[in-house]
């Protein structure tokens, strides 16, 4: 037995093969092991329940003789007391980190969800989540790690950064669910102010839009713009559209679930206005994707289309989604129910709806003005 100390660990020499551990004269178990290829580590011997351990405390000379004779002292009263310390750090080593717990939300919860809502939520943690967090320890994460996350994606999008927090709730939520940690610290987080931006089409502005229509060189995506606004449908599902969920001769379009955003089947009315452009597209069109690139695949995006028919109409501030916007709008006008709107939208719940229930005040502010103009222009309201 040897006094453990700077001298000895940088005299004590190495054995021919494999590793030499010299035992310390004061801390039981206690000793520095020796490889023969000349590396030195500070490691404990002991015995818990009946079971020889043994620990590597560090490497000399990262760690002083001294300095790992007082951490052997502490991991020597930890074994008086039943702990066994090992067991504390392989539990370490298992628990799962947020890129584990990210791991199984791809495989357990993405798959739920539409295949671009999957890609975004994707592209969030890649992006944002797993750079900052991915190595903590799921239960070591706290609510002001979170909360700096959230300040820190906020400088790039305020709506955005609220998105990616949604996702690594959801995720949480699923910890907890599975046991991996007992509340999620993600709860409460301080939302940024998102101001929702609705902006309808007048009917000046539509009668530019379609005339454009009908002079873009590109008629396959001015078809698919077309039925944007007779559908009100959302883009991903108008370009993933197949000649299979249609029925011209009912004007009915059966939206299988993998095409619609709440991965559920849906059975939509369409127009006959939108009935009379898929049947001139179907005199010339083959069975697959209504909107098909020369792969057969389909068309990806409108971007280059919707940039020209901006530039066309002059409308700058169009976005291809206000003509989802603008098909609930003429439908609330047009004196229809919440109900019969939230059907056309592919909408499953009537919360979802709600969002259009303001519009419904101009039809009756309307009518209200008629009974006015109807009771002032009698004789009775002399």
């Amino acid at each position: 037995m040897h006094k453990i100390n700077e001298t000895f660990c940088k005299k004590a020499e190495a054995p021919e093969k494999g590793n030499k551990v010299y035992r310390d004269t004061e801390v039981t178990g206690f000793g520095l092991r020796v490889t023969a290829a000349g590396a030195r580590a500070f490691v404990l011997n002991y015995t818990i329940h009946g079971r020889e351990r043994r620990k590597t405390i560090g490497a000399f000379p990262t760690w002083s003789a001294a300095a790992a004779r007082e951490e052997a002292k502490r991991l020597r009263r930890q074994v008086d007391q039943g702990i066994d310390p090992l067991a504390e750090e392989q539990e370490l080593r298992k628990a799962p980190r947020l890129s584990d717990l990210y791991d199984e939300y791809e495989r357990v919860h993405l798959p739920t969800l539409s295949k671009r809502g999957a890609q975004d939520q994707k592209s969030m943690w890649r992006k944002h989540i797993l750079p900052k967090l991915g190595t903590t320890l799921v239960r070591d994460l706290s609510s002001r790690q979170i909360d700096d996350l959230h300040a820190e994606v906020t400088k790039t999008g305020p709506t955005r950064a609220n998105r990616v927090l949604e996702s690594l709730r959801k995720a949480l939520n699923l910890a907890v669910r599975w046991g991996w940690i007992d509340a999620n610290p993600a709860n409460g987080f301080k939302k940024n102010r998102e101001d929702a931006r609705e902006r309808h089409l007048s009917e000046t502005e539509y009668k530019k839009v379609f005339d454009a229509l009908n002079r873009m060189p590109n008629q396959q995506a001015a078809n698919a713009i077309r039925l944007l606004a007779l559908t009100g449908a959302r883009r991903s599902e108008v370009l993933t559209m197949e000649w299979k969920d249609l029925d011209l001769e009912l004007g009915l379009w059966n939206r299988p679930p993998e095409k619609s955003k709440d991965r559920k089947p849906k059975r939509i009315t369409i127009s006959n206005a939108a009935v009379s452009c898929l049947l001139d597209m179907r005199k010339s069109a083959e069975h697959g994707f209504v909107f098909p690139t020369s792969k057969g695949t389909p068309m990806p995006d409108l971007k280059r289309p919707w940039a020209w028919l901006k530039k066309e109409t002059g409308i700058t501030d169009l976005r291809i989604h206000d003509l989802r916007h603008s098909f609930a709008s003429l439908l609330i006008s047009s004196g229809e129910t919440l109900e019969t709107i939230g059907k056309l939208l592919g909408h499953s719940q009537h919360q979802t709806t709600l969002r259009y229930a303001h519009l419904m005040d101009d039809p009756m502010r309307r009518a209200a003005e008629q009974v006015a103009h109807h009771l002032s222009s009698g004789d009775f309201a002399k």
